[in-house]
């Protein structure tokens, strides 16, 4: 199964993420190609010029890509084939795409109410206040219509959110 983990900046996904492959071994994460310096800190990520992502896109590498804030994602075709449950940090925007070339996408929200946003954000330290605002404008971006998605309310403790990830990865077993 094809998990896309998906949600506003601040929400945690990254940190729920981390928690849910230290939890379940048998997850593997797709290591998205970003368009920034490896050094940006963040998730793990491959950090890749403008012109080697276009050259990768155009070679058919990613399974699905997209622009967003002024970088480009891409999530690598090799990474999401084979066994197991696979999970990937995505895009709300992106998702029609992903889900016409994943048709067995499962799409999960993860979210925050906005004053828990506000605070995670300011405390990453990667962006200005304006950015910070304009970010929380667009934590509220719904859904494409027809993509449905399990929600995880991620306003506390990361263990919590931890746990109420796990249980959304295992939709079968609620």
């Amino acid at each position: 199964m094809i998990f896309a983990i998906v949600g506003p900046s601040g929400a945690g996904k990254d940190t729920l993420i981390a928690g849910a492959l230290a939890a379940r071994p048998d997850l593997r994460r797709v290591r998205r190609v970003i368009t920034r310096p490896a050094e940006a800190g963040g998730e793990e990520f491959e950090g890749v010029s403008e012109a080697d992502f276009a050259r990768r896109r155009d070679a058919g590498e990613f399974a699905l890509h997209w622009p967003a804030h002024g970088l480009h994602y891409g999530i690598p075709r090799a990474q999401i084939d084979g066994p197991g449950d696979v999970i990937f940090n995505g895009s709300r925007a992106a998702l029609r795409a992903a889900r016409a070339v994943l048709p067995d996408l499962r799409v999960i929200l993860i979210t925050a109410p906005d004053a828990v946003l506000a605070e995670r954000l300011a405390a990453r330290g990667r962006e200005s206040a304006a950015d910070i605002q304009a970010r929380l404008a667009r934590a509220g971006f719904a859904l494409p219509e027809g993509i449905a998605a399990v929600t995880v309310v991620n306003d506390g403790a990361p263990e919590r959110g931890i746990a109420r990830l796990l249980a959304a990865l295992q939709p079968d077993r609620a």
